[in-house]
């Protein structure tokens, strides 16, 4: 069986993590999988908005493979670095990235879904980073991640405790962006792909680049990176097309140029 499944449909890209029946942790192997999934999504141009989503069951992603950790070299921080850098991919892709929660998501999982731009949640789900409870602490960007999101003080209870979160409590700390039922979560999260992909794929890069530069410039830079990406837009072909449709009143055909 496959670790991973991956659907196209129009300008979504649909990632599954299908490992059901290990409620969808992850090993080294699907990690790489999913680097390299994502990777070569980056480069397809008939691709807008990815999702990722784990496969149907209790989980979205429980974590990493736990077994894993006493085979495992854990006393190299450039081995764990490559081992994990699907997160850095996933963050630092042009196109935007949905995570689409369902079930558990906790440890590693919480640490990928944050690497995402957008975390859309069933009313079921349950979030967390437990890793204290093992004696450790949260090592594929856990403690930057969450505290960026919802300040440090969240993060601290959150961590230290190591306590699981309702999907309420989630979107309240700012974790997560919308909660639907299990039912409605693929439809409202499609939708919302969709709204997404037809806007200009020029101006999102950007914008994307722009919001992702807060965490590491200072309000100057990051109000100099702002009109240099504005002004790339405003001189694009589909910066001129989305004016000029907006003036005539029409729907602009973005050309992601």
């Amino acid at each position: 069986m496959a670790n991973l499944l991956i659907e196209k449909t129009g300008k979504i890209a649909v990632v599954t993590v299908n490992r059901p029946e290990q409620m969808n942790s992850i090993n080294s192997k699907t990690r790489l999988e999913l680097a390299n999934a994502f990777t070569d999504l980056g480069k397809d141009s008939g691709i807008s908005v990815i999702i990722l989503t784990g496969a149907p069951g209790k989980a979205f992603i429980a974590g990493a493979d736990i077994k894993e950790f006493l085979k495992r070299d854990m006393s190299n921080q450039e081995v764990l670095e490559k081992d994990w850098i699907v997160t850095k991919i996933i963050s630092n892709l042009s196109k935007p990235v949905i995570a689409m929660i369902d079930g558990f998501c906790l440890g590693g999982g919480l640490e990928i879904a944050m690497a995402c731009d957008l975390r859309i949640a069933s009313d079921r789900s349950k979030l967390g980073q437990p890793e204290i409870n093992l004696g450790i602490i949260p090592g594929a960007g856990g403690t930057q991640r969450l505290t960026r999101l919802i300040g440090e003080g969240r993060a601290m209870e959150m961590i230290l405790t190591g306590r699981m979160i309702t999907a309420e409590e989630a979107c309240n700390y700012g974790i997560i962006n919308f909660i639907y039922s299990a039912e409605e979560l693929e439809t409202k999260t499609m939708e919302i792909a969709n709204t997404i992909a037809d806007k200009s794929p020029y101006a999102i890069e950007r914008a994307k680049k722009s919001i992702k530069a807060v965490s590491h410039m200072n309000l100057e830079e990051g109000l100099k990176l702002e009109r240099e990406m504005f002004i790339e837009c405003a001189n694009s072909e589909d910066g001129k097309e989305g004016i000029t449709a907006f003036i005539e009143k029409r729907k602009p055909e973005f050309k992601g140029r």
